[in-house]
């Protein structure tokens, strides 16, 4: 995209909770951003997704923080997930195995390629989390039992799901402490490399070479 790129867009990357799209011409990019905290918001976009049967070539998404914080249930979390994963699934040309026997989607598939990608939730330092209900509810213990339930539900494609992990949690936790100052929101480093490894992966998917 490049540092011209980056500026003309940096404003909105800061509008927090909120959606926002811009459309970059010299390179052909559109982009779309939609506030989905929880795992049931994500579901009603790809539903909305296969009715208007409207894809976009990349779609990346991630819940986990919002619920663990404000809802604080991982076993209902990882039934949000399960159900999730099901349409999903509904997007893709082909089923997968688990899929092809467990009807409601079988009268449609989608013809194109879709990259899919999951973002993990980060390392959250306890001690500098900024509130006393965030310590109590986003302690490393749940977030422990918050990816217990991610692995569970198959989701990702490494464990047979149709989402490809971009692994924060390990990213941040390389990064270490110092680099978030309210123990949940790291450096852009964090970011910058989880986009890396996106971009390499779509360059692998689409049997592409860098420049």
């Amino acid at each position: 995209m490049g540092s011209e790129g980056q500026e003309s867009i940096r404003t909105n990357l800061f509008k927090r909770h909120s959606d926002y799209s811009i459309v970059l011409k010299e390179i052909g990019l559109k982009l779309d951003f939609l506030w989905a905290p929880y795992v049931d918001n994500l579901t009603q976009h790809i539903s909305q997704l296969r009715q208007n049967m409207s894809f976009p070539d990349v779609l990346v998404m991630g819940a986990g923080l919002w619920d663990m914080l404000h809802i604080n249930n991982a076993t209902e979390y990882g039934i949000s997930l399960k159900v999730l994963r099901e349409n999903v699934l509904s997007l893709l040309p082909v089923s997968s195995d688990s899929d092809r026997n467990t009807g409601g989607f079988s009268e449609f598939r989608n013809t194109r390629l879709l990259h899919l990608f999951w973002i993990g939730i980060p390392k959250l330092v306890t001690a500098s989390l900024n509130t006393e209900e965030k310590k109590k509810r986003m302690a490393n213990e749940m977030c422990d039992l918050y990816d217990n339930e991610l692995t569970g539900s198959k989701l990702l494609n490494e464990n047979g799901g149709p989402l490809f992990k971009l692994d924060i949690r390990w990213l941040s936790d390389l990064c270490g402490s110092e680099c978030t100052d309210d123990g949940m929101h790291y450096d852009e480093v964090v970011y910058d490399s989880a986009i890396q490894i996106m971009l390499n992966a779509l360059l692998i998917e689409s049997n592409q070479r860098p420049h």
